[in-house]
């Protein structure tokens, strides 16, 4: 068999000017996917060009899922000083939880810069530095390609924050559940797409499409586990699939729980396990291999309806 060679190609081959070709590129819905699935975050576009006094930062966004700011700082050169002090202005400026710098390539400086900033700033602010690149094949069409090189140590953070946090405790066995979970899915060749864990009772997991997400999710205190189909913004794709619900659930081959919840944004078609003891670690390996089995047989089945 003949093998074709991956060869790399400049960006302003194909973004001459930064603002006027990359950032409209990156703004497409299918593009900004493409960047949802590398860091995790459903990233949603807000503006363009948007004003922080007498700047502009080049995207601003939100997390679909929480609702939170995203703003995303494009340099098709190698990072510098300027442009990271523009970051920190645009997060101040929008109160961004989620700050995005999307680079040609990283200084070894200016990693060190993005580590340090994960490390000491609040739980929920997370910084990433990303090197844009472009690939092709031989005269195949070009394909790029969000290489993270800084991205958020949820250790170090919720290390840092548990002596604030009367719920830390809690919060570091969601933290060590899901990275082992993350681990079990990646060891196992699984076909669920694992995002960075958090120290959260969820986990979620995008596909399809865009809106709709398996979201995985621990109950300590009612003591069960839960995996699902959650879908945003959208009551008539939920109506939609519970017309085939008879089909869908004769293909899982298990019932699930219909709820669209009227008065929120999401509504969710799930399935659960109850009685369980998750402060019982000895327990977690039947927990993982619950959500693997469940998870990939509902993304399996609504990945054909969505």
């Amino acid at each position: 068999m003949k093998l074709g060679r991956l060869e790399q190609i400049d960006l302003r081959e194909y973004w001459e000017h930064e603002a006027l070709d990359f950032t409209k590129w990156l703004s497409e819905d299918s593009n900004l996917a493409l960047l949802s699935n590398e860091v995790g975050i459903d990233i949603t576009l807000e503006r363009t060009e948007a004003p922080v006094g007498a700047f502009n930062v080049d995207i601003l966004a939100y997390d679909g899922e929480t609702n939170r700011k995203v703003v995303i700082e494009n340099q098709l050169e190698r990072t510098d000083h300027d442009h990271l002090g523009k970051i920190i202005t645009y997060a101040s400026g929008y109160n961004a939880e989620h700050i995005i710098w999307i680079v040609k390539d990283v200084r070894d400086e200016h990693k060190q810069a993005i580590d340090w900033l994960n490390e000491n700033t609040a739980e929920n602010v997370n910084f990433f530095a990303i090197k844009m690149e472009l690939w092709k094949i031989g005269d195949s069409a070009v394909a790029p390609k969000f290489q993270i090189i800084s991205k958020p140590n949820n250790w170090a953070k919720a290390v840092k924050n548990s002596s604030a946090s009367p719920a830390s405790d809690l919060k570091m066995l969601q933290l060590n559940f899901w990275s082992k979970l993350k681990d079990f899915l990646d060891d196992s060749s699984s076909i669920l797409k694992t995002v960075q864990p958090r120290p959260q009772n969820w986990y979620d997991i995008r596909f399809g499409k865009p809106g709709s997400y398996l979201s995985l999710t621990i109950n300590s205190q009612q003591n069960f586990l839960r995996a699902g189909i959650y879908i945003r913004n959208s009551k008539d794709l939920f109506r939609n699939l519970k017309t085939q619900k008879a089909e869908i659930e004769a293909t899982l081959g298990f019932k699930l729980d219909w709820k669209i919840l009227e008065d929120k944004k999401a509504s969710r078609i799930v399935c659960e396990k109850h009685g369980i003891d998750f402060k019982d670690t000895s327990t977690w390996e039947e927990y993982q291999q619950w959500f693997k089995e469940n998870g990939e047989a509902l993304q399996t089945v609504f990945k054909q309806y969505l």
